[in-house]
């Protein structure tokens, strides 16, 4: 299993990042970069992803610089940044995303970051698609400009929840830097058919996120979420039908491991980040 590729996948940031979760109100690591890229790199990794709290802080306290540096002194050669929401609504909450996404882009560009991650309305408040259409190729633009791509995290419970509302945003969009993100663990929890993934054209989806869990829930939605995910193979998601059906769309990208866990924050972040790295492989080895 150690000779299989993995050039190919990304510790995601809240895999690396210690005691830290989403929705805090601050969300950046109370660890040292250069121990985490360290300890990402040893577990066999071939890239890390940042959220904006954390790129802020270590270009801070670092400079953007030796941030770079610190990749690729450890061989990190991919990133990706996160999390816009709000990026299609009006008003207040319009105003705020702006000065995160001005932010998100600056910080791809600085990092030469592969995408950046975005969402739907996690309230699920629905939007009519022309204007999901136009908002998306916008940032998309806006994106290619600083040489990076959106991928679009499908989410239940929010307005883009399922692979026919994803499917038809980018679809309609036509944005070769735009597409869709499939996090295994939304996949199983959103009730969306894992089979039904294998018929999505290539080029639909440009980021797969691993993980595994509970067929049941032991609490709502969001904490469950951001509280009880498991590495793969330690759980009771579908993983190889998981992992076949996006080998049958001709996908090639990346493969990012995100396990948001109480216990995974309570471990060093060499051992928690060598466990992902052990569940990675896994999950690969079931393509073959």
């Amino acid at each position: 299993m150690t000779s299989l590729r993995m050039d190919n996948t990304i510790c995601t940031y809240f895999t690396h990042a210690g005691n830290v979760s989403p929705f805090d109100r601050v969300m950046a690591s109370p660890l040292p970069l250069a121990r985490r890229a360290e300890a990402v790199a040893r577990a066999g990794f071939a890239g890390m992803g940042f959220g904006l709290d954390d790129f802020n802080q270590q270009a801070t306290e670092l400079g953007v610089n030796e941030i770079n540096r610190i990749l690729r002194a450890n061989g990190l050669q991919h990133t990706e940044v996160e999390v816009l929401l709000d990026w299609f609504v009006e008003g207040p909450r319009r105003a705020a995303s702006d000065l995160r996404r001005a932010q998100l882009l600056q910080a791809a560009e600085q990092l030469g970051a592969r995408h950046i991650k975005v969402a739907g309305d996690l309230s699920g408040v629905p939007q009519p698609m022309s204007r999901l259409v136009a908002e998306f190729q916008q940032l998309c633009s806006e994106a290619a400009a600083v040489g990076t791509s959106v991928t679009i995290e499908l989410f239940p419970s929010s307005n883009l929840a399922d692979l026919q509302t994803g499917f038809a945003l980018v679809d309609q969009a036509g944005c070769r830097n735009g597409g869709l993100l499939l996090d295994i663990w939304h996949m199983v929890r959103g009730h969306i058919p894992i089979q039904a993934i294998a018929s999505l054209p290539t080029g639909v989806i440009n980021h797969i996120e691993l993980d595994d869990g509970t067929l049941l829930p032991s609490s709502d939605y969001f904490t469950d979420t951001c509280c009880s995910r498991l590495p793969c193979g330690e759980g009771e998601f579908p993983l190889a039908e998981f992992m076949q059906a996006v080998k049958a769309t001709g996908y090639d990208g990346l493969y990012g491991t995100e396990i948001l866990s109480a216990s995974f924050r309570s471990m060093d972040v060499e051992a928690a980040v060598m466990r992902a790295g052990e569940s990675t492989r896994y999950a690969l080895s079931l393509q073959d």
